[in-house]
């Protein structure tokens, strides 16, 4: 079975779907204590200006600092395949999470922006989840669980403005960190759910 595949996404792919990429891993290797594949978090851009490039280099600090890797990171231009193979998919914005959907309107269920997705967290009922367990299949039948609470959850309602995430591009390493902490708001709680 394929690992749980969480996929981020944002516009230009260089600074915070693979901030929340590699964020994400490193939460997951922080509940696990292993680099064992339970979570697959990849990422793309709506945009293929940067296709190719690493990090931006604010981006790449803040990831470093809170102790994951940029490295070997490389800018893509979302298509619908990556769509396909995710579990999740996290948008940095609600105009993301439109284009996400026009794209693959079967993703709606499991397309959340990224904000939004940490609020739902905390109203999941842990109880009626699948048991936890450091196992592929066990992480991947308790994620999907969590997706679909959440999109329960969620109902009818569309994201709060505030649930969308700024785009620190060309601006100074205070919005990073900034970003970088409201990423950590949604990566943490979920690792911690998916692996408690």
């Amino acid at each position: 079975m394929a690992p749980f595949t969480v996929l981020h996404v944002c516009m230009g792919n260089i600074c915070r779907s693979p901030m929340a990429e590699r964020l994400l891993a490193r939460a997951v290797r922080d509940r696990s204590g292993s680099d064992d594949q339970l979570v697959r978090s990849v990422s793309a851009g709506t945009g293929g200006w940067h296709e190719g490039e690493e990090m931006n280099p604010p981006a790449a600090r803040q990831v470093r600092a809170r102790r994951g890797s940029a490295d070997g990171f490389a800018a893509r231009k979302l298509r619908g395949d990556f769509i396909d193979e995710a579990d999740l998919i996290l948008t940095a914005t609600a105009d993301q999470y439109d284009y996400v959907v026009a794209l693959r309107p079967d993703a709606a269920a499991r397309t959340f922006v990224l904000g939004e997705f940490g609020r739902l967290l905390h109203g999941v009922d842990k109880a009626a989840l699948p048991p936890a367990e450091a196992k592929p299949a066990a992480v991947h039948e308790r994620g999907a669980a969590i997706v679909a609470a959440a999109h329960r959850l969620r109902g009818a309602e569309t994201p709060l403005l505030t649930d969308d995430l700024d785009d620190p591009w060309g601006r100074g390493d205070q919005t990073f960190q900034r970003v970088g902490d409201e990423i950590e708001d949604t990566t943490v709680p979920f690792a911690t759910l998916l692996l408690p």
